[in-house]
């Protein structure tokens, strides 16, 4: 796997426009073939996919971008960040590119990307023909998230900024290692995770970027239905060990959606694509 640094170095800056202003926004590209459009989680960057992203390539073009915010995409302060705005990244990116139709994968964050992006399909407005959708441990139900005492501190409205402010990278780690399967060994990947979300001060913006937790809650029953409605394949590979989204969300899945593929990794914790990406990459070539 390459590192951050190498994997920023090896992509390129684009500019956007998202709701009147332009924004920069990094995008790597790789391989040939049908494209894969790749979307990353709070609070990492599209390098969560670098460890199986030279598999997939072989046989499909990848667009990896970093979501507003993220990684090395632009940060700006003060700033309203939402999902739909996240969403409106991805159809703009898709149009810059001349994407005509997609293979969707999307980790946490983005896997609420996906449902607007459905829910934008059922209603006739996606310019981009979705080829399918696979979902990797994310709150699709989010009635049933279980948070981790560090998203609960930067949801609160008066101490989320002095929160943000005080993230140093021990912190971070010792934060995120729950979210890992007790097994594996998190140090690299915990460190090139608080790389991506410490560049250009990131951090101080956590408490921004968790706004997210909410406009779930406020557009539940659209994305709800959107994904239970469907008619676009989808697919689900998910770390049962997660604490935040996993047996307990893979359970709500199998419910609601019995005849989706859906694979159980009963070893692995959040970040399938970190913790077993040759598992998941044979998944999503299947």
């Amino acid at each position: 796997m390459s590192s951050i640094e190498e994997w920023w170095s090896s992509g390129e800056q684009l500019t956007l426009e998202l709701s009147g202003v332009e924004r920069t926004v990094f995008l790597r590209r790789m391989g040939a073939g049908g494209t894969m459009t790749m979307l990353h989680g709070f609070p990492s960057s599209s390098h969560d996919w670098a460890k199986l992203a030279p598999e997939l390539a072989h046989s499909h073009s990848l667009l990896l971008p970093d979501l507003l915010g993220f990684g090395a995409s632009e940060k700006p302060v003060e700033h309203a960040y939402s999902l739909h705005e996240q969403t409106d990244l991805v159809e703009a990116l898709w149009e810059r590119e001349g994407i005509s139709s997609t293979v969707l994968v999307a980790h946490d964050y983005a896997v609420s990307v996906a449902q607007e992006l459905l829910a934008r399909r059922d209603e006739g407005v996606l310019k981009v023909e979705l080829l399918g959708v696979h979902l990797l441990n994310g709150a699709l139900y989010p009635e049933l998230a279980q948070l981790e005492p560090g998203q609960v501190a930067l949801l609160d409205p008066e101490l989320g900024a002095q929160f943000s402010a005080r993230i140093t990278e021990k912190l971070f780690t010792l934060g995120l290692r729950p979210t890992f399967a007790p097994s594996f060994d998190a140090g690299p990947d915990s460190a090139e995770i608080w790389s991506s979300m410490a560049r250009a001060n990131g951090q101080a913006i956590s408490h921004l970027l968790i706004r997210y937790i909410s406009d779930r809650a406020r557009h539940h029953e659209r994305w709800v239905g959107a994904l239970q409605s469907t008619d676009v394949p989808l697919a689900f590979v998910w770390g049962m060990l997660d604490p935040v989204s996993g047996a307990h969300m893979a359970q709500r899945i199998r419910e609601r959606l019995p005849d989706a593929p859906f694979l159980a990794l009963d070893d692995v914790g959040h970040w399938p694509a970190l913790e077993v990406p040759e598992r998941v990459a044979a998944a999503l070539l299947r």
